[in-house]
C-alpha cells in the first residue's frame, strides 16, 4: 500500500528565523500565511515552528543538531519536516499535492537542486573532478525530510548548503537530494511561478525610505602594498557612493588619503586595526553615524544597496549584520560575520561591544571571528543576510545567484574586479533594481 501524506497536522513547518526584531517579525507574517491558507482547507492547522526560538542565537547553522529534538518530539505522529526562509512564501494546497506524491515511510530528502559549476573554496573544494555531479539544496525554495530520515540523525553541525547535502548523504548510505521543480526561487508576481509551490516574496529588502548615505560610517581596511593595486579599484567603482569614507593602513599616504592608526600591518587577521577603527568610529575624530560598515580593500560592495537594506533595521538595537559563519556550533561555539564580504554594525552593537572590554588577544587575530565570539559572549546575536558574500561570483552557483540582488562580492583573485563591479553590484537607488538585475542574470544563464 503506498503511503503517502494526507493531513496537514503530518507536516511540520520550520520557518529558519533569526532573533533580530525585523526577522521576527517577517517570521511572523510567514506564519500568518501559512495559517491562514490552512483556514480555508477544513483540516487542523499543522505546527509552526520558528527555529530562532529552538536554539541559542544561531539561527540556520543549528539545523541539523535539532534533528534528534523534532524526532522526539513529532515523529510519531508526523512525515515530514519542511523548512523555509522568512521571505519563503508557499501555497500550501500545491505543497501537499507534491508531497503526496512520495511514500513517507521512506527516506526522503527533497528540494531545489543547486550544483557548482566549478570547485570552488567555499565549499571546501569538495568534488573537485567533478563539482556539478553532487546536488545540494536551495534553502530559499524550501526543503524537506521525511521522517525515516530524521529518525536516524545524531547530533552535528554544519553551517552551507553543501554540508548539509553531504551530511544526509552519509557517503552513500544515506539518500540524496530529490529534485522537486515545483519548489522555486521566482518571483511570485512572477508568471513562471503559477505551477510552484514556493515562491519568494522579496528579492531585495525595502522597509521604508533607505537609510541616508551620511548616516554610514565606511571603513575600509588596507596597507602599504596594497595602496597601487586595490584601492585605485575602490575608488574607480563603490567610493563615489560612499559619504563618509576613511581608509586605514599601515602608511599614512596623502594622496588616497589613507590614516595610519598605529597598528602594524599583519599578514592575516587585522583583528588590532579593527578594534581601533571601532574606537575612532565612537570618538570626536569622525562624524557620528548610526551605522558603521567595515570591508577590505579587495571587498567589492553596492552600498544603495546596502542603504536599501538597513531600512529594515533598527539602529537603536545592538546589529550585526552580513554573511554569516560559524564556529564549532552545537559544540559550544559561535556565529560571526565573516570579514571580506562586509561587516555593519549599529552605532548601539560599537558602543556595547567596547564597553563589555572584550579585545584581541593579538593584532593578527582573526578579526570577524573574535568579534563573534565577543559578541556571543554579550548575548548577542549576529544577523545573516545572503546579499553579502564572502567570495567572488563564480564561486557561487548561478541558480543561486539568480533570485538575488546581492549587496557584496570579495576578492579580486582571478577576475577583472572592475567589470565584476559592473555586472553584479552597479546600479542606482530605484526600485527598478531587482527586475532589472534578474532579467539580465537569465540572460546570461
Amino acid at each position: 500500500m503506498h503511503m503517502c501524506v494526507t493531513d496537514l497536522r503530518e507536516i511540520v513547518f520550520v520557518i529558519q528565523s533569526q532573533s533580530n526584531s525585523y526577522h521576527v517579525r517577517q517570521a511572523e507574517r510567514r506564519r500568518e500565511d501559512l495559517l491562514q491558507q490552512t483556514q480555508s482547507l477544513t483540516q487542523p492547522p499543522p505546527l509552526v515552528l520558528f527555529l530562532h526560538s529552538l536554539t541559542d542565537n544561531e539561527g540556520d547553522w543549528s539545523i541539523l543538531p535539532l534533528l534528534p529534538y523534532f524526532s522526539l518530539s513529532f515523529g510519531k505522529n508526523s512525515s515530514w519536516l519542511v523548512f523555509l526562509e522568512e521571505e519563503t512564501k508557499v501555497k500550501v494546497t500545491k505543497l501537499l499535492q507534491i508531497l503526496r506524491k512520495f511514500d513517507r515511510r521512506k527516506e526522503w530528502f527533497l528540494g531545489k537542486p543547486l550544483h557548482d559549476e566549478e570547485s570552488t573554496i567555499i565549499h571546501h573544494y569538495a568534488f573537485a573532478e567533478n563539482p556539478s555531479i553532487f546536488k545540494y539544496p536551495d534553502f530559499s525554495a524550501a526543503w524537506a525530510l521525511s521522517f525515516p530520515l530524521v529518525d536516524r540523525f545524531t547530533c552535528f553541525c554544519f553551517n552551507y548548503l553543501l554540508q548539509v547535502a553531504l551530511y544526509i548523504w552519509e557517503n552513500g548510505q544515506g539518500p540524496r537530494l530529490t529534485g522537486v521543480p515545483e519548489l522555486c526561487t521566482e518571483s511570485e508576481a512572477s508568471q513562471a511561478a503559477q505551477h510552484c509551490a514556493t515562491t519568494l516574496s522579496n528579492l531585495s529588502p525595502l522597509c521604508g525610505d533607505p537609510v541616508k548615505k551620511e548616516e554610514i560610517f565606511v571603513a575600509v581596511k588596507t596597507c602599504k602594498k596594497f595602496h597601487n593595486e586595490r584601492v585605485p579599484v575602490v575608488k574607480k567603482t563603490w567610493e563615489r557612493d560612499a559619504s563618509l569614507l576613511e581608509y586605514y593602513s599601515d602608511h599614512a599616504d596623502p594622496t588616497i588619503p589613507t590614516i595610519d592608526l598605529g597598528v602594524p600591518n599583519t599578514e592575516r587577521g587585522h583583528c588590532g586595526k579593527t578594534f581601533a577603527i571601532m574606537k575612532r568610529y565612537v570618538s570626536e575624530a569622525v562624524p557620528k553615524t548610526s551605522w558603521l560598515l567595515v570591508v577590505d580593500d579587495d571587498t567589492l560592495i553596492s552600498l544603495p544597496r546596502l542603504q536599501m537594506l538597513l531600512s529594515c533595521y533598527d539602529p537603536s538595537e545592538p546589529v550585526c549584520l552580513g554573511e554569516r559563519y560559524g564556529y564549532g556550533l552545537g559544540q559550544g561555539g559561535y556565529s560571526y560575520i565573516t570579514g571580506g564580504g562586509g561587516m555593519v554594525f549599529s552605532r548601539t552593537a560599537v558602543m556595547k561591544l567596547l564597553a563589555s572590554g572584550c579585545k584581541c588577544y593579538s593584532d593578527d587575530a582573526p578579526d570577524d571571528m573574535v568579534l563573534g565570539m565577543c559578541f556571543n559572549a554579550l548575548g548577542l546575536p549576529v544577523t545573516h543576510s545572503p546579499l553579502f558574500h564572502q567570495a567572488r561570483p563564480e564561486d557561487y552557483s548561478r541558480e543561486f545567484l539568480n533570485h538575488q540582488v546581492p549587496i557584496s562580492f570579495h576578492k579580486h583573485w582571478n577576475i577583472d574586479p572592475i567589470a565584476v563591479f559592473n555586472r553584479w553590484l552597479k546600479d542606482g537607488l530605484t526600485s527598478e533594481i531587482p527586475q532589472k538585475f534578474m532579467k539580465s542574470t537569465k540572460e546570461e544563464l
